[in-house]
C-alpha cells in the first residue's frame, strides 16, 4: 500500500520517577525506551525487549461498535526492565499482569501504556504479560490523510494498520522491526464472519455468538495484521501444490471479484517462479465493499482490496507477501524495499502475458511519467521527504525503476538470481536499505552500481538516461 515525537527524556525520566514513587522502586530502576527512533515514527514501537508471540482473544459488537480483548504478549527482555511501554491508542485498560502477578500500568502521550512488572526483569528473561482493555477503536487518520487503525463497515469492521493503526486495536510493539507469530481469535455475532491472518483453526457458534481463531505460525509485523468482520462469501481452495487458499468476500463484490480472485493459483505459481518458493502457509484474499478503506493492504497471507481488484492490483499485493511481509523493512524510509518490488512484479507480469515488456514500461515513464504522476521526480525512492509521503509516487514508480537499472546492469540471469537470492537470504526477517544495495553489489561483483545508487536511488531530480 500506500504516517507523529516522542515522549522526551525529561518526560520518561519523570513518569519513571513517578512510577517509583507508586511502587517501590530504586535508583535502579530501568525503563524500556518509549519509542524505537524511527526516522519518520519515531514515537513507534517500544525498546527493552523483543516481543515473539502475540495470543489476542476479541469480541465485538458492531451496533455498540465496542471491542472487548484481552492480550497476551510474550516477550524477551533485551535489557534489566523495571518497566516498559506497550503501544496502544485510545482504550481502555482495566487490568494487566506479568507472568501472572497483577502489574502496576500507567497511560502517559498519545498512546503509550507503561507497565510496571512486580518484579524486575533481568536480561534476556522471557516473561508474558497480559492486558485486559476495552471500548470503541479509533480510527486514525495518518499524515497522508488516510485512514487506517479499526474502520467501520456498513456491517461491521475492517482493521488495517499501515504504518501505525494496529495499535488501535491491541496493545504491542508496533513498529515492523519486532515481528512476532499470533493466534487471533475474534468472536462475533452469529451471522457475521471474523477473518484473519493465517490459517482458520476453529468455527464455533453458541449462544448467537461464533468464534474464530486464527493461528500465524509465521513471524508477521503487526502493520500487517487484520480483522475483518462481515457477511463474506467465503471460498476455500487449494493451489497445485496444496497451498491453502482462502478467500473472503463481501456479497456485493462477489461478482465482479470471481474472475479476477480465480487467478491467485496461477498468480502464485508465477511469482514462484519469479521470486522463489512462497514464505508463508496459505494465500487468499478479502474484498471488502469498495468504499470500506481507501486503498488496498498486503495484509499478511490475504490481502485486503475496497472492491474487486484487477489483476494487476492483485499481482501488486500477492507480491507484497515475499518484499515486505517477509523481508520486513527495518524502518519506514525502507519502504521503496516493499513499493518497488511489488510495482516491477506488474511490469514483469505484463511483459509475461503479452503486454509491454519492462523496458517499455520503464522508457514510457521516463519519457512522459510527469503526465501521470506529477511528483515522479519531486524525491529520491530511498529518502522520502516526511511521514506524508512514504507511500507517494517516488517510492512506487521510481522504486521500480531502481530494480529496472539494476536488471539493465547485471543482465536478465543475475537480476533474476536476485530477485529469488534476496527474499531467500533474509526470509522471515528485516533489512534496510544498505543491506539490499550490499547484497546487490555482492550478487554482481563485476558490476560498477554507483550511478544507480547515488542518481536513482538516492539522487534529487530526473536523472541523466541514455
Amino acid at each position: 500500500m500506500p504516517l507523529p515525537a516522542r515522549l522526551v527524556p525529561a518526560v520518561a525520566s519523570a513518569l519513571a520517577l513517578a512510577l517509583t514513587a507508586c511502587g517501590g522502586g530504586s535508583a535502579r530502576d530501568t525503563t524500556g525506551a518509549p519509542g524505537l527512533s524511527d526516522p519518520y515514527f519515531p514515537k513507534a514501537g517500544n525498546g527493552g525487549y523483543d516481543v515473539t508471540h502475540y495470543a489476542l482473544t476479541l469480541t465485538y459488537d458492531p451496533n455498540s461498535r465496542r471491542l472487548t480483548g484481552t492480550a497476551e504478549i510474550e516477550a524477551r527482555a533485551k535489557q534489566d526492565l523495571t518497566s516498559f511501554n506497550l503501544d496502544l491508542k485510545g482504550l481502555k485498560v482495566t487490568a494487566a499482569e506479568v507472568d501472572d502477578a497483577s502489574a502496576r500500568f500507567h497511560r502517559g502521550g498519545d498512546h503509550e501504556l507503561t507497565i510496571r512488572p512486580p518484579d524486575a526483569l533481568d536480561r534476556n528473561a522471557t516473561f508474558r504479560t497480559t492486558v485486559h482493555y476495552s471500548g470503541r477503536p479509533d480510527t486514525i487518520t495518518d499524515p497522508d490523510d488516510s485512514q487506517e487503525g479499526w474502520l467501520r463497515t456498513a456491517d461491521g469492521a475492517l482493521a488495517l494498520g499501515e504504518p501505525t493503526g494496529s495499535m488501535a486495536w491491541f496493545p504491542g510493539n508496533h513498529h515492523p522491526s519486532d515481528k512476532a507469530t499470533y493466534d487471533i481469535t475474534i468472536t462475533v455475532p452469529e451471522g457475521l464472519k471474523a477473518v484473519s491472518n493465517g490459517e482458520l483453526r476453529r468455527e464455533e457458534s453458541k449462544r448467537g455468538r461464533t468464534t474464530f481463531a486464527w493461528h500465524v505460525g509465521e513471524p508477521m509485523a503487526s502493520y500487517v495484521t487484520t480483522v475483518a468482520i462481515g457477511e463474506y462469501d467465503v471460498r476455500r481452495s487449494k493451489s497445485a501444490n496444496g497451498l491453502p487458499v482462502y478467500v473472503a468476500v463481501d456479497p456485493d463484490e462477489s461478482k465482479a471479484s470471481a474472475q479476477v480472485l480465480a487467478r491467485i493459483p496461477e498468480i502464485m505459481r508465477w511469482s514462484e517462479e519469479n521470486f522463489g518458493p512462497y514464505p508463508f502457509s496459505s494465500t487468499g484474499a478479502i474484498v471488502d465493499r469498495a468504499g470500506d478503506a481507501g486503498y488496498a493492504l498486503e495484509t499478511q497471507n490475504r490481502p485486503v482490496f475496497p472492491g474487486a481488484p484487477d489483476t494487476a492490483l492483485l499481482v501488486h499485493e500477492l507480491t507484497h507477501q515475499w518484499y515486505g511481509n517477509s523481508v520486513t523493512p527495518a524502518t519506514w524510509r525502507d519502504m521503496w524495499l516493499n513499493e518497488g518490488f511489488a510495482t516491477y512484479a506488474e511490469w514483469l507480469w505484463q511483459e509475461d502475458h503479452g503486454g509491454d515488456t519492462a523496458q517499455e514500461t520503464f522508457d514510457e515513464l521516463y519519457d512522459h511519467g510527469e503526465d501521470a504522476y506529477e511528483d515522479l521526480w519531486s524525491f529520491p525512492p530511498a529518502s522520502p521527504t516526511s511521514a506524508a509521503h512514504i507511500s507517494d509516487d517516488p517510492v512506487y514508480q521510481r522504486g521500480a525503476m531502481v530494480l529496472h537499472k539494476i536488471r539493465e546492469t547485471t543482465g536478465d540471469a543475475t537480476f533474476h538470481a536476485i530477485l529469488r537470492g534476496w527474499p531467500a537470504t533474509h526470509r522471515h526477517g528485516n533489512a534496510n536499505t544498505s543491506d539490499f544495495t550490499a547484497y546487490v553489489e555482492q550478487q554482481a561483483p563485476d558490476e560498477d552500481l554507483t550511478t544507480i545508487w547515488d542518481d536513482w536511488l538516492y539522487g534529487n531530480g530526473k536523472p541523466d538516461h541514455a
